[in-house]
């Protein structure tokens, strides 16, 4: 009988175990769906327009890096994080991307010196970093989708507010980075091939004033770059130079890179050098958009990475520091002398 009441016992507390430890699962997932939820919230509606405002590129490339695992996560005890990866994904590519356009630096300037060896190695190092930033930019494009849907199909999303339009914008910038950093690494990362005329279509989603001539700079761009892309009676570059000025009254000189992306595609060098004189002449002339402060920055960070790659080729060292906008084969401007042999 004692055995018996024994075994009951242990039984009813091994029950009363389970349930205990269900109970406390339970409550676990509960506290971290709620974590999920509150994080995820907090985040676009702070994180992202606290980043948007400040001009540290480093700062939200090493917070984008270190805080994409975490955030990303929470997908797994609530809703996926789709806007959100967006975000975070692009500034990541964009993390990779840079240290890909560091070794191509590297790989010009040992060319310049004739050092084949030490070009090839930082060659190599290139198309792994491009590697990378096309498979995160590449999952910044597939949130997007899933988050609004497949872009240009002619039915554009319902945008809740100005921050939900600035992602539907960086959505369809991170899946045209995935198709340029794809090409750069010459792998197969799985990018569709189609993802310029998609881009190009769902761009019109967008109001060009309102977001500083990003989306027909975005457009122009695809057009000047695709064969038979173009529109009949369209101008890509017309397009752009009109966007540039956008850019440039708005204080966000996105359209200053697709503008010199287009012109190095097209192989004039001319243009290019025209797109980064005006740009660093802009900076001068109209602060960058207080609310927009790192976008403008990461224009002209990638403007500078464009002057860098002309003059590293040409010279074997980058921009000079304070010299943005001016070219190692400028005519120096004469400089009138006074002759003193008359006052002798």
């Amino acid at each position: 009988m004692k055995h018996s009441v024994a075994r009951f016992r242990g039984f009813f507390t091994a029950l009363a175990l389970g349930t205990l430890l269900s109970g406390c699962g339970v409550v676990n997932h509960m506290v971290y769906k709620t974590t999920g939820d509150v994080m995820q919230g907090f985040s676009r509606e702070h994180t992202i327009p606290y980043l948007m405002q400040s001009g540290d590129l480093a700062m939200g490339c090493a917070m984008s890096e270190a805080t994409a695992p975490l955030l990303m996560s929470f997908g797994r005890v609530t809703s996926e994080p789709d806007q959100l990866a967006v975000m975070l994904y692009l500034s990541a590519g964009g993390c990779a991307e840079e240290q890909g356009r560091e070794h191509e630096l590297a790989a010009l300037a040992a060319l310049y010196e004739r050092k084949g060896n030490a070009a090839e190695d930082a060659m190599i190092r290139q198309k792994r970093a491009y590697a990378l930033a096309s498979r995160r930019y590449l999952k910044s494009w597939e949130h997007h989708n899933t988050f609004y849907g497949e872009p240009g199909t002619g039915e554009c999303p319902d945008f809740d507010d100005d921050m939900d339009e600035f992602i539907y914008l960086a959505g369809l910038l991170s899946g045209l980075q995935a198709l340029n950093a794809e090409i750069q690494s010459t792998s197969s990362i799985g990018v569709p091939k189609n993802v310029g005329a998609v881009v190009a279509r769902a761009s019109s989603c967008l109001e060009n004033d309102k977001w500083w001539g990003a989306p027909t700079a975005l457009k122009a761009t695809v057009w000047a770059m695709m064969p038979g892309a173009l529109p009949e009676g369209e101008d890509a570059f017309e397009r752009l130079s009109m966007t540039d000025r956008q850019g440039e009254e708005a204080g966000v000189r996105l359209s200053h890179v697709f503008h010199a992306i287009a012109a190095t595609n097209k192989g004039d060098k001319a243009m290019v050098k025209a797109v980064v004189r005006q740009h660093a002449e802009s900076l001068k002339e109209q602060p960058s958009n207080e609310d927009w402060a790192f976008v403008d920055a990461m224009a002209t960070n990638m403007i500078v990475a464009i002057s860098d790659r002309l003059w590293v080729e040409n010279t074997g060292h980058r921009t000079p520091l304070g010299q943005l906008g001016t070219f190692w084969d400028d005519q120096q401007k004469e400089v009138e002398t006074m002759d003193l042999d008359g006052l002798l």
